[in-house]
């Protein structure tokens, strides 16, 4: 079955190709055409397609719609842009500037009624009405970065953040115009997915906002006979009913430790500490100690390098989720491999006699043995390989530069052991006044993360705020954190949201140690993480399975199914457990969410059904991004 990821690369290339299915003729010949996308159509794309594949697909130039574009006639021209009125004022000028002969103009989300007429009217007063082709609403607001996984924003995305959602002086008609937006999103993925969800999500929240809204959207949609978007779901009522997806919504609030918690697995750690941003992570092209006192002595700034970490990647695919030491011996394997084929390709032409790398050397190798013909094919597949390494290897030495600047790996094993309960080897306010002990932010992570796990009298948080001052912390998140506990005091039933988790040492990393590795791994704790899961995994475990009674805090959840003309918001008796599960969460995910649900996801498979979940969240913050929404919040209460 395609993933969401899937679909949506068909929907844009379907409307790359003027909204034409694709052909096998198509692709051999394309039709030479222009790309012109505002801000919020290039994040949804870049993810996605490369530039490569768009030449394939016959786009010969792809451009900002606010920039300074020349006319270029007898050329298609698509647009891919967002209904505003910024974006439909540059338009009507385009019109009015006659900048191209045929004008495909697709709108990420459905434009209104109005707006549509507005543009029907400049282009009556432009002259330009034929050469307008085609206008479409696309579905498309939102973007997948992985194939189980999609935010609703990367550009402005503080509008749909914890804060926005959270902060004390919001009116109505913001609150509304919030929950518009995400609920419009999520309809665009329930149409690209092309199936009607049941909904589950906690009572008196902002999940259930968007619960109620999405459910009134998705039936609305479905009784109207003309513009039903779900038509293929009508086919599969009766035998096929039972494969409908769960939606479960959720609220950030029930569990404000994760996105502060100190990670351990590649994928968490790059969007971490090198703030790895729709697929693309900037590291600096030489990360080496050495090279960063140079440019400290002489001032001059090092050179960044983008690189883009994506699925056409195998080792990231392999490895996103895997724990750092394990990613950096992995680096070290893929390494190795490479220099013996590469020593093999070298004997191979010094016993032919060659050693230039010109294209008679290759003719003649051609010419001479099937074995070399071989190798020589082999070599742009080593080199993409070649290629792949060093990105890693540099990007794995950035994250190890901080992680032994930081002592990251100490601050994650900290927080595993107070997330489980364990008992601490030193007392907290002993590792929070040692100075070598990382910067002040992820001292104040820390201390929240004890302070949301345990019970902490208010002697004992006052010694550490003083310590945390001294230590030169931002304090303004703390009054936040105080009333969430109190709020939440009251509606948490379990103790312990954690349980199961911890890590546990193996020895040091033997093979980098023994193999004179590029990784300098000395004093970098070797932690393998407990395998668990985390309280919006457990969530959504119970309500994939349907387990309801005895006292478990999905109980009361409302039961939301757009199908049924009356809602009854009750769950029905025996329903059967879902394969196929949609969690989203209402005011920003991460990393470590998503891999937990993954792995929870993996561990579920058994040979007669394939389970999935696709993991959302309206948008994606590091744990330094969501510390600065929480002293925002905190600055409110405090009267900062």
């Amino acid at each position: 079955m395609a993933t969401l990821k899937d679909r949506q690369i068909n929907a844009i290339k379907q409307m790359l190709n003027l909204n034409q299915p694709i052909t096998k003729a198509i692709s051999a010949e394309p039709v030479w055409k222009l790309l012109i996308y505002d801000r919020v159509g290039q994040d949804i794309i870049s993810p996605l397609i490369s530039i490569r594949e768009l030449r394939e697909m016959g786009i010969t130039l792809h451009i900002q719609l606010h920039s300074d574009r020349d006319s270029i006639p007898d050329v298609p021209a698509i647009y891919f842009c967002a209904a505003t009125e910024e974006n439909l004022g540059r338009i009507a000028q385009d019109f009015q500037n006659g900048l191209y002969d045929v004008y495909h103009l697709n709108f990420i989300a459905p434009i209104s009624r109005q707006r549509l007429e507005d543009l029907a009217a400049a282009a009556l007063q432009a002259g330009c009405v034929a050469n307008i082709h085609k206008v479409y609403d696309q579905y498309l607001n939102f973007i997948t970065l992985e194939d189980d996984m999609f935010v609703l924003k990367h550009q402005n995305s503080d509008a749909l953040s914890y804060y926005a959602i959270n902060r004390a002086n919001t009116e109505d008609v913001e609150m509304e115009n919030i929950m518009d937006s995400i609920v419009d999103s999520l309809f665009a993925v329930f149409v690209t997915l092309g199936t009607v969800p049941i909904i589950r999500c906690p009572k008196n929240s902002a999940a259930e906002m968007v619960a109620r809204k999405l459910e009134k959207k998705l039936r609305e949609n479905l009784w109207d006979a003309r513009n039903n978007l779900f038509h293929m779901d009508a086919t599969q009522t009766g035998a096929f009913s039972f494969q409908r997806p769960l939606l479960v919504l959720l609220d950030r609030t029930i569990d404000m430790a994760t996105p502060l918690h100190h990670t351990w697995t590649y994928q968490a750690l790059a969007h971490d500490v090198l703030e790895l941003a729709l697929n693309r992570v900037v590291v600096e092209e030489d990360p080496s100690a050495d090279q960063q006192q140079q440019y400290g002595a002489t001032g001059a700034k090092p050179k960044m390098k983008a690189c883009d970490l994506d699925s056409r990647d195998r080792f990231w695919c392999t490895h996103k989720g895997s724990p750092f030491p394990t990613v950096a011996e992995a680096i070290q394997e893929e390494l190795e491999q490479y220099r013996s084929s590469e020593e093999e390709i070298k004997k191979l032409k010094t016993t032919m006699g060659i050693d230039g790398e010109s294209d008679a050397a290759f003719s003649m190798v051609n010419d001479n043995t099937a074995k070399l013909t071989s190798a020589v094919n082999s070599l742009p597949q080593l080199l993409e390989k070649k290629r792949l390494i060093d990105m890693h290897t540099k990007i794995a030495t950035s994250i190890l530069n901080y992680i032994k600047s930081r002592r990251l790996d100490s601050f994650f094993e900290l927080e595993e052991k107070i997330m489980s309960k364990q008992a601490l080897d030193r007392a907290l306010s002993e590792v929070l006044k040692d100075p070598e002990f990382g910067l002040p932010e992820d001292k104040m992570r820390l201390f929240i993360i004890y302070y949301i796990c345990s019970n902490v009298s208010d002697g004992e948080f006052k010694r550490i705020e003083e310590t945390l001052r001294e230590c030169g912390c931002d304090l303004s998140p703390l009054p936040y954190i105080q009333r969430w506990k109190s709020i939440m005091k009251s509606t948490l039933t379990n103790s312990n949201q954690y349980e199961g988790s911890g890590t546990k040492t193996v020895s040091m990393f033997s093979k980098l140690v023994s193999q004179g590795s590029s990784f300098v791994m000395e004093g970098v704790k070797n932690l393998v993480v407990k395998r668990h899961n985390l309280p919006v995994t457990k969530i959504t475990e119970q309500l994939m399975e349907c387990r309801s009674g005895g006292g478990s805090e999905v109980d009361d959840y409302l039961y939301l199914d757009p199908k049924l003309l009356k809602g009854s918001d009750v769950v029905p008796k025996n329903r059967a457990p879902f394969q196929d599960a949609i969690v989203f969460v209402v005011g920003g995910g991460n990393y470590i969410e998503y891999q937990n649900l993954v792995d929870f996801i993996k561990s579920k498979q058994s040979t007669n059904s394939i389970r999935r979940i696709i993991y959302g969240a309206s948008t994606l913050t590091n744990a330094k991004q969501f510390l600065k929404q929480l002293s925002l919040l905190g600055q409110e209460i405090g009267g900062v």
